[in-house]
């Protein structure tokens, strides 16, 4: 069955839709040789190699994508090459032939906890997109005053200078002299969101780790720094939450 290119290698593992459309606009993918139009249709099974910015692919034509969990260490950055050489959070994942790792959503370089990769653009895409509203839970430890007026502004939602934030559901875990945990969640994943909806109530985190994405949560036993494949079962759930078919 024909299907948009776009489509195809997004979900193939090549880079998100909006990376494939980018690259295509720019004249800087090629499909056997050729350059190719947005919207152009293809079959998988005709498609033997590609080049995207120049760099040559045999076409992935794996049907079954690939999901793992990772734990991300404080001190290391979401990103694939880090002119500053630090730790990046793929430097220990497996190593893949003619696809690649997506990342679903970010942590900043103070954060910790579960990030998913995925070789399925779709998949990444719809986990990311607030329109399908995935819910993201945070333990954070917070310093300062915090009073129920303030938790109610908090639950009520408050203004950022990139639009209005609001955490799904806030709860105290525990408390001491000067540091309280909580868990929060929300269905956005925008730059240190979490961190700047506490700022807004004088309020600053001094801890936070991410603790599940969707339905997937972060194993005790998994270390930071650490990866792992889920089991298809998991998979097959993550698919099923966002109406995706698991082939």
């Amino acid at each position: 069955m024909d299907e948009k290119i776009q489509k195809i290698l997004a979900n193939s593992g090549y880079g998100s839709r909006r990376f494939i459309e980018k690259m295509i606009r720019s004249d800087l993918i090629l499909i056997n040789g050729d350059k190719i139009k947005i919207g152009q249709r293809f079959s998988k099974k005709n498609i033997q190699s590609l080049t995207i910015n120049k760099k040559f692919f045999l076409f992935n034509h794996e049907k079954k994508p690939r999901v793992l969990i990772y734990y991300k260490p404080e001190g290391y950055i979401c990103t694939c090459d880090d002119p500053k050489k630090r730790n990046t959070v793929f430097d220990t994942l497996p190593v893949l032939n003619n696809t690649k790792w997506i990342m679903v959503g970010r942590l900043d370089l103070n954060s910790c906890g579960l990030l998913l990769f995925t070789t399925d653009g779709e998949l990444a895409y719809r986990l990311m997109h607030p329109k399908f509203n995935i819910i993201r839970k945070y333990a954070v430890r917070v310093f300062g005053h915090i009073d129920d007026k303030k938790i109610n502004q908090l639950r009520s939602g408050v203004y950022l200078e990139d639009g209005y934030a609001v955490f799904k559901s806030i709860v105290l875990k525990s408390k001491h002299t000067k540091n309280k945990w909580f868990i929060v969640s929300l269905t956005e994943g925008r730059n240190r969101e979490v961190r700047r909806i506490w700022e807004k109530v004088e309020v600053q985190v001094n801890r936070l780790i991410r603790i599940s994405y969707a339905n997937i949560i972060l194993p005790k036993y998994l270390s930071p720094g650490s990866w792992m494949y889920l089991k298809d079962s998991l998979v097959n759930s993550l698919y099923d939450l966002i109406k995706l078919k698991y082939n």
